[in-house]
Formats: C-alpha cells, sequence, structure tokens
C-alpha cells in the first residue's frame, strides 16, 4: 500500500522533454563536473576530458556490492547512481520504491505498511543480492517520534551487520514542504541526526552538495521542487561514488566515462518534465 496523496513518488508530473536528448546528455556531463568542483569533491583532473574516455572505461570489477535503497528522490538517482558505480567496477542494485521506500514506521497507518514492505524486500535483497554495503538515502516518508526512527536506524545496522555489511545513511537533499508534508515536517527534520547518531553508521550529509534550500540553484531540483533531474542526478552520483570510494576502498570513474550515458534517457526525467 501507497500513499494516495500527491506525493514525490507517484504520480510523478509529466511535461514535455523541451529540449534535444544530445544537448541534455552534454549539459549532465558539464554540471556533474561544475557542481562538485563549486563544492569541493571533485576535481576535474588533465586526463578526465572526453578525449580519456576510453582510458578510463571499463575499470577491473571489485568485490563491492552496494544496495541503494530510499523513495522515489532515490529512485531519480538511481540511473546516474547505477552509472557511476557500473562503470567504477562495483555491481549496484536499485531497491528504491516510489511512494515508499521507508524504514521508520511511525504511527501514519500507510507508512506502516509500507515500512514492513521495505523490511520484507529488504530481507529478499539480502538472501539474492549479498550486498557488502547497504546505503540507504533518508526518505521523506520517515514519519514518526526521533524514537522511532532511532530504533529504526538501529535495526538497520544490526540487519545489515547481521549480513555481513556495512551501512551507509545518505541524508535526504532540501526538498520543497508543501501541505503533504507540512504536518510532518518536525519528523522531516529530526530524521537525519537520529541516523547519525547511531553505531556502525556511516553517515553521509548530501548538503555538502545541495546546501539547505531546495529553491536555491546548488539544490538542483525539478520542476516539483522534489526530484532531481539528469544534471542533479549526475552531481549526487559523482559525489556518492567518491564518498563510497573512499569507504569502500574502489576508485570512482570519472564522470566523462559515464555520465553522457543512456541513462540520461530514463523515462522518469521525462515524467519529471526535465528538459
Amino acid at each position: 500500500m501507497r500513499p494516495t496523496n500527491r506525493s514525490p513518488g507517484s504520480p510523478f508530473p509529466r511535461g514535455s522533454t523541451g529540449r534535444r536528448r544530445a544537448g541534455v546528455m552534454a549539459a549532465v556531463a558539464v554540471a556533474a563536473g561544475a557542481t562538485l568542483a563549486a563544492c569541493g569533491a571533485f576535481t576535474a583532473a588533465p586526463g578526465d576530458g572526453p578525449a580519456a574516455k576510453d582510458q578510463h572505461a571499463g575499470q577491473a570489477a571489485t568485490s563491492v556490492r552496494v544496495l541503494w535503497m530510499g523513495d522515489s528522490i532515490a529512485g531519480a538517482e538511481a540511473p546516474a547512481v547505477e552509472a557511476a558505480l557500473e562503470a567504477s567496477g562495483v555491481q549496484v542494485k536499485n531497491a528504491t520504491s516510489d511512494g515508499s521506500g521507508n524504514v521508520v514506521a511511525g504511527d501514519h497507518p500507510v507508512t506502516a505498511v509500507a515500512a514492513q514492505d521495505t523490511w520484507k524486500t529488504l530481507k529478499e535483497n539480502l538472501a539474492s543480492f549479498r550486498p557488502t554495503v547497504i546505503a540507504y538515502q533518508i526518505t521523506t516518508y520517515d514519519w514518526g517520534t526521533s524514537r522511532q526512527q532511532l530504533a529504526a536506524y538501529q535495526k538497520l545496522s544490526r540487519t545489515a551487520k547481521d549480513a555481513g555489511a556495512r551501512l551507509v545513511v545518505v541524508s535526504a537533499p532540501p526538498f520543497k514542504i508543501d501541505d503533504f508534508y507540512r504536518p510532518h515536517k518536525d519528523a522531516i527534520k529530526s530524521a537525519p541526526a537520529m541516523a547519525a547518531k547511531v553505531t556502525d553508521v556511516r553517515y553521509l550529509d548530501a548538503s555538502e552538495l545541495w546546501g539547505d534550500d531546495y529553491a536555491a540553484g546548488k539544490a538542483q531540483r525539478a520542476q516539483d521542487g522534489v526530484h532531481s533531474c539528469q544534471q542533479g542526478s549526475a552531481a549526487f552520483a559523482a559525489w556518492f561514488a567518491k564518498r563510497l570510494g573512499e569507504l569502500a576502498g574502489f576508485t570512482p570513474a570519472a564522470p566523462a566515462v559515464w555520465a553522457t550515458g543512456p541513462w540520461t534517457g530514463d523515462d522518469r526525467f521525462a515524467k519529471l518534465g526535465c528538459g
């Protein structure tokens, strides 16, 4: 069961692509490098231009296996995350869920059912995919008290440890708090702090990439003020791959290798009205 109100995951707003795909792909490549250079997370080296594409492509496979979890915000980032990690020799599985994906059940009847689905799916993925890293982006549905949030993140940490995986929790980007989210504003605000308290969790604060204002250009939100388009997803993927590489011991592929790949034509971007 998923939320039936207007939400980040269901349905996406529809819109025209507006520009030619070639132009989008070029903009994605530029945005991935420029955004990360600006925040200090990525600096293009002399060999990281288009001419170096063949040189860096096809990196040797690593033993790292990443399970990418979250709601539709993480889902919009997933095509770029998959491209960036796979180009780095990392296996990745997209386990995001539109309109849910939360691990905190809280007291809301719909999010409680959604959380049950998330935990069930996680158990199945642990058995079939056997990740070495569980990467969970805090969802916009992790509603509940601070105590409920902390308990859920502690459970996620124990679950990862029992499966022999490391848990990485990533804060959500800033997003528009509309009438749908306003009743849960306090819970949305407290979730990152609760996740950061959990032992054996590597917490990544994505505000170093996005900032804290969804309306600022740095946040790179789509027209809905919630999701990211290709440019923002590419910037996130490059930032995340760098941070994860430092933790898991692999060298992320240069954005020039993957940032203009087929993933930019994913249908979810057209539904978001991305140019």
